[in-house]
């Protein structure tokens, strides 16, 4: 098993550039989704990307008022759009390379207002369609996976 990917305390840099953190966070979208569809799936496994990756979130913000709003991802996310016979090739990249964490929604997370109608059709597959794929690790690894990506209009 490979080792969790994350910040250690002392990596978390809120106040440098988010090019100088050492994980660069990509979220690959199907460019050929309704819009609607591209926010779900882009929210869902950048959900699931930050509930796995320590050191992710930022602390939070306190207004002149004193509300406190809760803490964004510090080092940046960048959303790039991809046709659907791309994602899977970006995925399974981003699968084999050392120290990456990716999130997936598979297509099919759309089918379905049940979860485990869901996990029951994600078992039964063999091949899976995605509509979003969630990227995190090394900034030249994650640069080289997604090389050429546009940025989502």
């Amino acid at each position: 098993m490979s080792e969790p990917v994350g910040y250690a305390p002392e990596e978390i840099l809120t106040g440098e550039p988010t090019r100088s953190a050492r994980l660069k966070w990509v979220v690959v979208v199907d460019e050929t989704l309704p819009a609607g569809r591209i926010v779900n799936a882009a929210v869902c496994v950048a959900a699931a990307t930050g509930a796995a990756v320590a050191g992710l979130l930022g602390p939070d913000a306190k207004d002149a008022s004193g509300h406190v709003h809760p803490g964004l991802p510090w080092a940046g996310c960048t959303i790039l759009a991809a046709p659907p016979s791309k994602l899977a090739e970006i995925r399974a990249r981003a699968d084999a390379a050392e120290g990456v964490f990716v999130a997936d929604m598979p297509d099919l997370a759309q089918a379905t207002r049940v979860y485990d109608e869901y996990l029951e059709q994600v078992s039964a597959s063999a091949e899976l369609g995605y509509y979003a794929v969630s990227v995190i690790g090394p900034r030249k690894t994650v640069d080289g996976i997604v090389r050429k990506l546009s940025l989502l209009p």
